[in-house]
């Protein structure tokens, strides 16, 4: 009978110890599972993640004050509760923190408040900021809802920039069909710097003008409406040089291009959309 007992103990004890490894594991899971703040906004100092997603390529409604711009992409969501026995944040408090966030980082916000009409907004009737940052290769669309200062979410839409795989024979063969072609390069906002992830695109231009010595190119610069005419000129007509510049760098011969800058003149999409911007924000290449 004691036997008995003294195994039934053991049995007892081995399920225990197999529960309490299990309880370990699940809290370690846990621990390395444990949602993060994005890489581009952290959370309130007196609140924590509860919950969060990103997911792959998804698409978003932001309010823009009138109606609402949907933008596609990777998609980070991350909801903040207020740690225990924490003082909250009143909503203001929140929403100024992000709205500061996004113009430190060279972004604008394009709106604040608590919309009543937009039925196309997920969060309609809540405080809500919109803000919009592009970082390097990367538009970030933002948005940050309060629930009363308890709560509040945040969600980031990371839109790569337009750009295009180009190649120095599909360069050629659009010259040649139709007299001209529209190249997507990068620059620095507002100015004349063409960015790393676009200079690949020169490569090609200038491989296509070594294997064809005989070419002769016109490089046209054009932007979108955003600014004034005579400013959008100005920089269209500098980085349509820095384009050549780029080329000639490389021992292509700077009779053999001509540059020149349009402004918002020419546009191809409409400018009332942002992806018809985004097209219009571009560099022309033209046969001479």
């Amino acid at each position: 009978m004691g036997k008995e007992v003294n195994m039934k103990n053991k049995s007892w004890g081995f399920i225990l110890l197999v529960l309490f490894i299990s309880a370990i594991a699940r809290v370690q899971a846990q621990d390395e599972s444990e949602v993060k703040d994005t890489p581009w906004f952290s959370g309130m100092p007196n609140y924590t993640i509860y919950d969060g997603e990103e997911i792959e390529f998804d698409s978003y409604n932001f309010f823009n004050g009138k109606n609402c711009t949907t933008v596609e992409g990777r998609k980070f969501k991350r909801i903040y509760s207020l740690k225990e026995d924490a003082q909250k944040s009143s909503v203001i408090q929140v929403m100024r923190n992000y709205e500061n966030a996004i113009k430190s980082m060279g972004g604008t916000v394009i709106y604040e408040g608590m919309p009543q009409n937009a039925d196309c907004a997920e969060n309609n009737g809540l405080n809500m900021v919109i803000g919009k940052v592009v970082k390097g290769a990367d538009e970030l669309w933002v948005e940050v809802v309060t629930l009363g200062g308890d709560d509040y979410y945040l969600t980031i839409i990371q839109k790569e920039l337009m750009k295009q795989d180009v190649t120095a024979s599909n360069i050629f063969e659009a010259l040649n069909r139709d007299g001209h072609i529209a190249l997507y390069i990068n620059f620095d906002t507002g100015k004349a710097i063409i960015r790393d992830e676009s200079k690949p695109v020169i490569d090609q231009i200038v491989q296509m003008m070594k294997t064809n010595p005989d070419l002769k190119i016109g490089v046209e610069g054009h932007t979108d409406n955003v600014g004034t005419p005579a400013s959008n000129k100005t920089l269209s007509e500098a980085r349509a040089k820095s384009v050549v510049s780029a080329i000639v760098a490389q021992g292509v011969s700077d009779d053999r291009l001509i540059s020149s800058g349009y402004g918002q003149d020419k546009p191809i999409a409409d400018n009332n959309t942002e992806e018809g911007r985004a097209k219009n924000r571009r560099v022309e290449l033209v046969k001479k």
